[in-house]
């Protein structure tokens, strides 16, 4: 409840109404009311209702942690009732205090629909290390009940997260082949170093030396909008590198792009001039986020289409900033087009409600499929297109022969097999279900076979047939693309939710940080860490508060 919803009824105020209000408006508001203003707030209510008092900060503190225990216990029942679950988690750095957060999601049975709650906002003191970013997780895995339900945690790229899952998390198929070649390569060597003679070693090194098993994490998953960032960036500045034209191109185009936008910002009356002669403003890029450079690029090529080059030029004499030339101008046409598939990528997979996992490949295969068709058609930015498709191909190669990805997206009636035309991607997708979905049957039908059926020795040869026709055949025989097919095939469903639950990217974590900042502000500098990760809870988990 808001002041004003209230202050036009001041006699109906009661003494719970005020102690309500004083806690939404700590931790539901967009513009937090903080707890330094009680006085006026006191004030007020004792002008307006003067039998009514204001809690005091202790008493705010208090009801505001009731609130956030009764919330969890609440995510706890719900994240009870399901099987998978996915996490996304990354750190934060503010007021010289740093956190790490973690979001958790999963899919509801019933009705298909994506639930996601913010479950944690942890002090971390000290280095971010991994075995102290390890510890943190496991603690809040097992505060919430759901170390086992884990399928996979995204993050973004950063060394200390990826060190944290190679050393304590679950490793892939591939790196458990990998592995056991190294220890049988290790097995022959130590069989070669008997036969010549005892090896002495120091014991204390064995002692001393990291098992592994101190922590147990989950499936790791690199975030994809994360590295898209990096192909639309790091890899993209690579095209200078091969074309001199490209490179002249690029830098004048951007520099005068880059004056427009810096003399926009720091003028008022500069920022006036632009309206009245674009009706639009100028973005000015934030580097953070790639998003903002195509945005504000685009804005340039909208202004120049809806307003004419004769708008843009007025504003360049304005400024005193050279205009862009027909070839800079052609150059930043073919930019925005180029790039405009790699945008969309990156709104697509960063979505929260309706992205599943298996949505990660599909949207890679058909951006580099965009990008191919592109390269027929451009004049300028071939080079361009190229930096971008061996940009895709070394960050998302070893995610296009993952075979649980593959299967992610094969389990989707949106997908099935018609988002790539490559043979053995979707063999090695398709092996991994029918070994899945076999697995799956064998353990349904362990666990109501009778005594009298022990005997039977082959009966298990019975099933793997039906299992392939009824499930997965009929399941890519129906031409539905909607999720409510999944319900027809239960097992299919079973493995669709398993492999759908993760996120491909992190943005959730990231969205918990930017409502971190709304209430984190210079003059809460000194919020205590437990209370601020209550005040947050309450504040983003509105839906588990019933």
């Amino acid at each position: 409840m808001k002041i004003k919803d209230f202050s036009v009824s001041c006699r109906q105020v009661t003494q719970s109404t005020v102690d309500r209000l004083v806690v939404d408006f700590v931790c539901e508001s967009l513009q937090p009311f903080t707890i330094v203003e009680l006085p006026t707030f006191k004030n007020l209510i004792c002008t307006m209702q003067p039998s009514c008092t204001v809690m005091s900060r202790p008493t705010v503190k208090l009801r505001i942690e009731e609130a956030a225990a009764k919330i969890k216990k609440n995510i706890i029942a719900e994240m009870a009732k399901v099987n998978y679950i996915g996490t996304t988690t990354d750190c934060w750095t503010a007021r010289q205090r740093s956190y790490i957060g973690v979001t958790a999601h999963w899919i509801d049975e019933p009705t298909l629909e994506r639930r996601s709650a913010s479950i944690a906002f942890r002090r971390l003191k000290g280095s971010h290390t991994f075995d102290l970013l390890a510890g943190t997780l496991v603690d809040i895995h097992s505060e919430y009940g759901i170390s086992e339900k884990i399928v996979r945690t995204t993050t973004d790229s950063g060394s200390n997260f990826i060190k944290a899952f190679r050393v304590y998390g679950e490793q892939s198929q591939q790196e458990l082949i990998d592995a056991e070649a190294d220890s049988a390569e290790a097995v022959t060597l130590d069989d070669e170093n008997d036969a010549e003679g005892f090896e002495v070693q120091d014991t204390s090194s064995i002692f001393n030396a990291n098992s592994g098993l101190e922590y147990h994490l989950p499936k790791h998953q690199r975030c994809a909008c994360h590295l898209l960032n990096l192909v639309a960036t790091v890899d993209a500045s690579k095209a200078e590198d091969s074309s001199e034209v490209f490179k002249k191109l690029s830098r004048s185009t951007f520099a005068k792009c880059q004056a427009l936008y810096n003399k926009t910002s720091r003028s008022a009356i500069s920022a006036e001039i632009v309206q009245e002669e674009c009706k639009l403003q100028f973005i000015q890029p934030n580097h953070t986020r790639w998003n903002s450079v195509y945005n504000a690029a685009e804005r340039v090529m909208r202004i120049l289409k809806e307003q004419g080059e004769a708008s843009l030029r007025n504003v360049c004499a304005a400024f005193k900033i050279k205009m862009l030339n027909p070839a800079e101008v052609s150059y930043l046409s073919e930019y925005c087009i180029v790039m405009k598939p790699v945008s969309m990528a990156l709104n697509i997979l960063q979505s929260e409600t309706n992205t599943q996992m298996g949505w990660l490949l599909p949207t890679i295969y058909l951006l580099d499929s965009k990008l191919k068709k592109m390269e027929a058609s451009v004049k300028v930015c071939l080079s361009l297109i190229h930096a971008l498709q061996r940009g895709l191909q070394k960050r998302f190669g070893e995610f296009m022969e993952d075979p649980e990805l593959i299967s992610a997206a094969i389990l989707l009636p949106k997908f099935k097999t018609s988002w790539t035309d490559k043979a053995h991607i979707i063999g090695a997708g398709m092996d991994y279900i029918l070994h899945r979905l076999d697995a799956m049957k064998d353990t349904q039908e362990n666990e109501s076979q009778h005594v009298s059926d022990e005997d039977d020795f082959f009966s298990s040869i019975k099933t793997v047939s039906s299992t392939r026709a009824s499930e997965l055949d009929g399941y890519l025989a129906c031409a539905s693309e909607e999720m409510e097919l999944l319900h027809s095939f239960p097992l299919v469903k079973k493995l669709s939710l398993k492999l759908n639950t993760p996120l491909p990217a992190s943005a959730a974590c990231e969205r918990l940080f930017s409502c971190a900042g709304q209430l984190f502000t210079p003059r809460r500098a000194r919020l205590d860490s437990t209370n601020f990760e209550n005040q947050l809870i309450v504040k983003l988990n509105n839906k588990f508060k019933m």
